[in-house]
């Protein structure tokens, strides 16, 4: 079922049409990869809490592996199904300027929902702030491993930005630096989390399951983690689109709404660390 564009496709063609049975035209696997490892991290993190109940029968090795393998699915499910989305087919798209304006606000509005739910366990955290205070023994936040993390998340954002500046500048060099350098702090940053993660549970026996705090801080930063992730993906597929000489200073949408997410991601850390990590030492 292959189909075949002549020399404009640049041998690109869609592997999740040839993947599907006959007769299924332009369907796709990828989307169920994605809800597939999706919905193995909820199951993962209900086994990790009823592993951690007494007379619990469960290995506890279960939980961090399901939770492993779901986000490696989902991130794969997700890099699949954007390639095949936007990449697969974009020489032989024209360039529309009313298609990139819908995707931009398209991607507004997305934020907006995100900022609703990070707003939902923010407001959780200021609920039990405004109690006894704090709630129980709290392992050291603010040390050397926050504060580098938090450098390298910004200063991502900016590599980006120069990364973005320099393709509406038609500079391919500085762009494709820019990108690379982006995606690798991204993935340096999630890297210092995990470590930081390990930190806690082994070192300090600071869980989710640490009373309130514990689940607060564990929800807010576990969900930041996770968006940080679904970014990287998306620079992943941005850095393989530039790689291919798919962008120009008249045609960079896709740059433009991944830098707009990326931006975010890095506000809202900004607002976690002042707010759960230097807010909670504070009269701890």
């Amino acid at each position: 079922m292959s189909t075949d564009h002549g020399g404009d496709d640049h041998g690109h063609h869609l592997p999740a049409v040839e993947d599907w049975p006959r007769g299924f035209g332009e369907a796709s696997w990828w989307p169920f990869v994605t809800a597939l490892g999706a919905g193995g991290i909820y199951v993962a993190a209900a086994f990790f809490i009823v592993a951690g109940g007494q007379d619990s029968t469960i290995d506890p090795m279960i939980a961090p592996l399901l939770a492993a393998s779901s986000v490696g699915a989902f991130l794969f499910g997700l890099y699949g199904w954007l390639y095949h989305a936007f990449v697969a087919e974009f020489w032989s798209r024209g360039s529309n300027e009313t298609s990139a304006s819908a995707l931009r606000w398209a991607m507004i509005a997305f934020l907006g929902s995100e900022l609703a739910t990070f707003g939902a366990v923010f407001t959780y955290y200021f609920f039990i702030r405004a109690g006894t205070w704090p709630p129980g023994e709290l392992p050291h936040l603010t040390g050397s491993l926050v504060l580098i993390n938090t450098a390298i998340l910004v200063a991502s954002s900016l590599t980006l930005h120069w990364a973005h500046v320099a393709i509406r500048n038609e500079d391919r060099r500085k762009f494709l630096l820019g990108l690379l350098t982006t995606l690798v702090l991204g993935m340096v940053f999630i890297g210092g989390q995990v470590y930081e993660y390990y930190e806690f549970i082994v070192h300090s026996n600071f869980t989710i399951t640490s009373g309130f705090f514990g689940s607060a801080f564990f929800g807010l930063t576990g969900l930041h983690g996770l968006h940080v992730s679904l970014g990287g993906v998306l620079l992943a597929v941005v850095t393989i689109r530039a790689l291919a000489g798919q962008y120009s200073a008249e045609r960079h949408v896709s740059v433009s709404t991944v830098s707009m997410y990326w931006h975010f991601v890095d506000v809202v850390w900004i607002f976690l660390v002042v707010v759960l990590y230097v807010g909670a030492s504070i009269g701890a």
